[in-house]
C-alpha cells in the first residue's frame, strides 16, 4: 500500500488568509504547491492575461517571424510539419489557421505514426522538395532532426524550427553542450541561451507566443490570437505539462473560452462525447476528449483530428467526431491486452525485479506502448518501457517516476539506439532487435535509483475532520483548479471513521457507498470508485468477514476506517450535499 505522507511545510496560515480572504485550510494547500511569497499566491489565485510573458523573451522568436513574413510576401510554399499527439495537432491547426489568416500559401503534414514515426525524416524531406516547397516549418518537434534538418538546407529548403522538447546534448568529461542545428531559426523555451521564464510550455504553447508576435507585427487584432487559448490549454493538459504559473492561466483561460466555443469540430466532439460545453474541465481535456485525438494519430492517422477542428460543415464534423471515438473505444481494448500481457510477464518472467522495467512485447501495436507503459509505471512505481516490432526494428515508449530523467538515461545508451527523444518523464525511441537485451542491461547498470524511490507516496495536505468541511470550502478549493501535473487536485485524511452502512451500487456494480459517522458523531457520506473487493478483502482481514457483513447490511459493527479523501459537493434532483471520495485507506 502507499506511504501516506503530510505536507510539513511551514507558514503563518492565519496571516495568509486574512490577507487573500481564504480559509486556512486553502492556505495551507498554497503553501504546500510552494506558494510562498505574496505576489506568487496573488498571481496563483488572480493571475489572468495581463500576467503572460512577453513572447519576444523567446530566443529567435522574432526572427522566425521576420524570416515567415517575407517568405509569405513572396508567397512561397510552406509546409507545417507537425506531430501526430494531441499537442502536434493543435500546434498543426494553430499553424494553419493563423498563416491562412496572413495570406500563407500554406499546408500541413502529420507523419504517420506507422510509416514515418516522429517528425523530420529523411523522406517527408525529399518529398517536399519535390512538392516545390521553399519553407518547413516544424512545431512540436525538430529539435532533435539534426541530420534532417541539414539534408533540407543542403536540398535549399529554409528550416524553422519550434518546438519544447528537450535539447540533445553531448557529454565530454562531465560537461555537456548542446547539440547545433542548422535550422534558420529555432523558438524553444529550453535553449540555455533562451531567457523566456516558463520553460514548461508545449509543443502548441510555443506556437500560440509565434502566432502573437505575427499578429502583432501584421497588425492583427490580439482578440483573435486570444480565441486559439482552447487549444493551447487542450495540448497543455493533453500533453501533461506543469499546470503552474503561466501554464496555468493559459489553461484557465482557455477553458473559459472553450465553454463558448465557436470551432464547429470542437463542438461536435464535445457532443459525441456526451459533455456540455458549459461543464468542460482540464479532467476533461486529460481524459476523456484529449484521448480520442491521441487515437487517430495511434490507430488511423491524426490527419482525421486536424480535419476535424478545420472542418466548416456540421455534418462532416460530427461523423469525425463519432469515427474518432470509435477510434479511442477500440484503442481502450488493445490497450487493456497489452497491460494483462505487460503484467503477466512481470509476475512470471521475473521482469519486475529490475529497477528500469523494460518488456519486448512483440505484438503489441506501437500506438498504445506508450499507455501500456504508464499503466506498468503505476502498476510496480518504477521506470517502464515497453518495445514492440515495427516496419524498421524495434520501437518503444517509455514512462518514468520523478527520481528518474528518462530522456538523460537514453542520452547515455544513444550507441544502443538509431533515435530517441522526449523528456524527463516520457521518452520514445527505435533500436536494432539485437540490442534490446544490451538497453536493458545498461540501462539498469547506470540506474542510481534507491528503494524508497520505488515506494508510492500520497501526499496529505491537511489532516482535516470531515466535521470541518464545509460547501463554502470546497467552493473555495475550486479557486485553485484547473488541476493537473504540479498542481494536484488537495487530498485530505480523516481517522476513527465508524461504518453504519454501505452498499455497492451503479450499473456495473463498480461503487461503494458508505454512510460514515465521524469521530464527533456526525454523519456523513462517502463514495469509493476503486477495486471495491481489494477494500472489502482489506477490512475483513483486519476486521474480520462477519463486521464486514454486518456493515454491508446496515448492522451494528466495529469497522473503524482512516481514509484519504477529497471533499465534493454532490447535486441530485436539484439537492445539494456533502460529499467525501475516499482515494485510500487503512
Amino acid at each position: 500500500m502507499e506511504k501516506w505522507v503530510v505536507y510539513s511545510k511551514r507558514a503563518d496560515f492565519k496571516a495568509i488568509g486574512e490577507k487573500f480572504g481564504i480559509d486556512q485550510v486553502t492556505a495551507r494547500v498554497l503553501r504546500n504547491r510552494d506558494l510562498i511569497e505574496e505576489d506568487e499566491i496573488r498571481l496563483f489565485l488572480n493571475g489572468g492575461l495581463q500576467d503572460l510573458y512577453d513572447p519576444h523573451l523567446l530566443k529567435d522568436a522574432k526572427k522566425l517571424c521576420s524570416l515567415l513574413l517575407e517568405k509569405i510576401d513572396k508567397q512561397a510554399k510552406i509546409r507545417v510539419i507537425g506531430d501526430y499527439d494531441i499537442d502536434g495537432v493543435m500546434s498543426s491547426f494553430l499553424l494553419k489557421k493563423a498563416l491562412l489568416r496572413i495570406g500563407a500559401d500554406v499546408d500541413v503534414v502529420i507523419p504517420d505514426r506507422i510509416v514515418d514515426g516522429y517528425g523530420l525524416n529523411q523522406k517527408l524531406i525529399e518529398q517536399a522538395k519535390e512538392d516545390g516547397v521553399d519553407v518547413i516549418l516544424t512545431c512540436d518537434n525538430g529539435i532533435a532532426a539534426l541530420k534532417e534538418i541539414a539534408l533540407a538546407k543542403s536540398l535549399g529548403m529554409m528550416v524553422l524550427v519550434t518546438d519544447h522538447h528537450e535539447i540533445p546534448f553531448t557529454e565530454k568529461d562531465g560537461t555537456r553542450a548542446e547539440c547545433e542545428s542548422m535550422a534558420d531559426a529555432v523558438v524553444n523555451p529550453h535553449q540555455s541561451a533562451c531567457a523566456y521564464p516558463n520553460k514548461n510550455l508545449c509543443g502548441a504553447g510555443v506556437v500560440w507566443k509565434v502566432i502573437c508576435i505575427l499578429y502583432e507585427m501584421k497588425q492583427i487584432p490580439m482578440e483573435e490570437a486570444y480565441d486559439f487559448l482552447e487549444n493551447v490549454a487542450f495540448a497543455t493538459v493533453g500533453d501533461i505539462m506543469s499546470l503552474t504559473g503561466e501554464n496555468r492561466i493559459l489553461v484557465k483561460e482557455g477553458i473559459k473560452r472553450i465553454h463558448h466555443t465557436k470551432n464547429i469540430g470542437m463542438k461536435a466532439l464535445i457532443a459525441q462525447c456526451g459533455l456540455e460545453e458549459s461543464k468542460i474541465d482540464a479532467f476533461h481535456f486529460g481524459f476523456v476528449l484529449g484521448p480520442c485525438i491521441n487515437a487517430s494519430g495511434r490507430l488511423d492517422t491524426a490527419k482525421r483530428a486536424l480535419e476535424l477542428f478545420l472542418c466548416s460543415n456540421q455534418r462532416e464534423a460530427i461523423a469525425i467526431a463519432d469515427e474518432l471515438v470509435a477510434l479511442n473505444e477500440e484503442r481502450k481494448a488493445m490497450t487493456l491486452r497489452g497491460v494483462e500481457e505487460a503484467k503477466r510477464m512481470c509476475e512470471e518472467e521475473g521482469a519486475k525485479e529490475d529497477s528500469v522495467i523494460v518488456l519486448y512485447l512483440p505484438d503489441v501495436h506501437e500506438s498504445v506502448a506508450g499507455i501500456i507503459a504508464g499503466r506498468i509505471r503505476e502498476y510496480l512505481h518504477k521506470p517502464a518501457f515497453i518495445l514492440t516490432d515495427a516496419a524498421e526494428g524495434i520501437k518503444g515508449s517509455g514512462r518514468s517516476i520523478t527520481a528518474y530523467s528518462m530522456y538523460e538515461e537514453l542520452c547515455k545508451c544513444q550507441d544502443l539506439l538509431t533515435k530517441f527523444g522526449g523528456h524527463p518523464m516520457a521518452a520514445g525511441l527505435s533500436l536494432k532487435k539485437e540490442n534490446v537485451e544490451a538497453l536493458r542491461r545498461r540501462l539498469n547498470e547506470q540506474c542510481t535509483l534507491k528503494s524508497e524511490d520505488f515506494e508510492p507516496k500520497i501526499y496529505i495536505d491537511v489532516p482535516m475532520p470531515m466535521d470541518y468541511v464545509t460547501k463554502e470550502l470546497v467552493l473555495e478549493l475550486q479557486l485553485l483548479a484547473p488541476f493537473g501535473k504540479d498542481n494536484e487536485r488537495p487530498v485530505f485524511a480523516d481517522k476513527d471513521l465508524k461504518v453504519s452502512r454501505m452498499w455497492v451500487m451503479g450499473k456495473n456494480k463498480n461503487v461503494l457507498k458508505l454512510s460514515l459517522i465521524t469521530a464527533e458523531n456526525m454523519p456523513v457520506s462517502g463514495i469509493y470508485y476503486g477495486d471495491i473487493e481489494a477494500f472489502l478483502d482489506y477490512y475483513r482481514n483486519k476486521f474480520g468477514r462477519i463486521e464486514v457483513e454486518h456493515a454491508l447490511h446496515g448492522m451494528e459493527n466495529n469497522l473503524r476506517l482512516s481514509v484519504i479523501y477529497q471533499p465534493a459537493i454532490n447535486s441530485y434532483r436539484g439537492n445539494e450535499s456533502l460529499q467525501f471520495e475516499i482515494r485510500s485507506f487503512r
